[in-house]
């Protein structure tokens, strides 16, 4: 019988082994702690045991890599080997192979996605430390209703950032027909010059069904993008109102692009969207536009200091720029390097971060926790007749979901 080499490892701490591990002898058992973990199918449930608290996580640490790798095939293995080492040597080609790894819904794909993604987060934490625990790459998210100029302004913007030798990554969100399902994805056919820039990567992706404007996986997205060597990463969404904000729980700066006929700042504050932004950005102040413009940013000069402070110290500016000549670029680029030194100084972007890796943590678990409910045994026969009798007023709304999640409770 093999011995794991963990028990090799560290033999004064006991082990157990459901199945063949069944009794070991040890002096004191007072201060030891358990820990539990997972195995992939062809092993069992395993039960470690230890003795301190630095033993336990560099136990879960070290074996839960291994544990995915072990449950790959060596095609699987070698896809992921070639996208990671593509990745970090900035190949582009492998970057979009990943993103579109991480965007599948296959059962099976979703596996080899984390596996690669866990390499990728280990070969990041590595470069922070590296770069003395500082973040490797700013992400912004850009926001703002239609016909604002977004991919314009990216575009300018875009190139005037690689002209200076930073790296743009562009993940354009585009909203997905609640009809046909489809997406148009055309924001890359506006930012031509940028999209033939080698420093430069955009990649249009279909909301598909999620709230918030963004995708399911943009936050992964970004992950891949600063592991292929990306320093800006711009995030741009779709314009759909008050929930728009879901994509400031994933960037380190929230931006709202508006155009001269905006409406007034009472507007702006209804929308619930300007208390998340950190910067707002009113475009197209050129040629006959110009006053309009002006009076547009006093207007959300005069609402923004009737909002309640997100940070002790930024507080949210608003700008006049132009995509189409160029203007107010290089200030709004300016003012976005200052939050960002702002924040690093004071240690809030960090915290930030963190936060928000919990945030996104608790969407996951709603996401597959409704797709798990409509595919559990216990109720997905029952949701096409419940559904049916909604339909025909037979049942109401809530009875039917109080009757669907009894049975899933009862199914557990």
């Amino acid at each position: 019988m093999k011995i794991p080499s963990l028990l090799l490892r560290f033999p004064r701490c006991y082990f157990s082994r459901r199945t063949y591990f069944v009794s070991f002898r040890f002096p004191s058992r007072a201060d030891f702690l358990g820990v539990e973990s997972l195995l992939p199918a062809h092993r069992c449930l395993t039960k470690w045991i230890c003795s301190s608290n630095g033993l336990r996580r560099e136990l879960c640490q070290q074996a839960a890599p291994e544990q995915q790798v072990e449950g790959l095939s060596d095609r699987e293995q070698r896809l992921v080997d070639r996208l990671y080492h593509g990745l970090i040597q900035g190949h582009r080609a492998c970057l979009a192979e990943a993103i579109t790894l991480i965007e599948s819904t296959q059962s099976r794909k979703k596996k080899v996605a984390q596996v690669l993604l866990q390499k990728v987060l280990s070969y990041h934490r590595e470069q922070e430390k590296l770069n003395q625990g500082k973040p490797l790459a700013f992400r912004v998210g850009l926001s703002g209703p239609p016909g604002a100029g977004k991919s314009t302004f990216i575009e300018c913007f875009g190139k005037m950032l690689t002209e200076r030798k930073h790296k743009v990554a562009v993940l354009a969100v585009d909203p997905s027909s609640s009809t046909s399902g489809g997406s148009l994805l055309g924001d890359k056919t506006r930012m031509t010059e940028l999209s033939r820039d080698m420093n430069a990567y955009i990649r249009p992706s279909p909301t598909s069904g999620t709230l918030g404007g963004v995708t399911r996986t943009t936050n992964e997205a970004i992950l891949l993008c600063e592991g292929g060597g990306y320093d800006v990463v711009l995030v741009e969404t779709v314009g759909v109102g008050q929930s728009e904000f879901a994509v400031a729980d994933m960037v380190d700066m929230f931006i709202l692009l508006l155009p001269p006929a905006g409406g007034d700042e009472l507007q702006g504050i209804k929308r619930g969207i300007i208390e998340m932004v950190d910067l707002v950005a009113i475009n197209k102040a050129d040629g006959d536009l110009v006053v309009p413009a002006r009076r547009i940013q006093a207007e959300y000069v005069s609402a923004m200091k009737l909002l309640r402070k997100r940070s002790k110290i930024w507080r949210p500016k608003v700008m006049r720029i132009s995509a189409k000549t160029g203007e107010g670029i290089l200030d709004m680029w300016d003012k976005m390097t200052e939050f960002r030194d702002l924040m690093l100084t004071s240690g809030e972007l960090v915290a930030k971060r963190r936060k928000q890796q919990k945030v996104w943590m608790w969407n996951l678990i709603q996401e597959n926790m409704l797709e798990h409910f409509r595919n559990h045994l216990a109720v997905k026969d029952k949701i096409p007749l419940l559904e049916e009798k909604v339909l025909r007023g037979v049942l109401s709304p809530g009875l039917a979901a109080d009757l669907l999640l009894k049975a899933f409770k009862d199914g557990l």
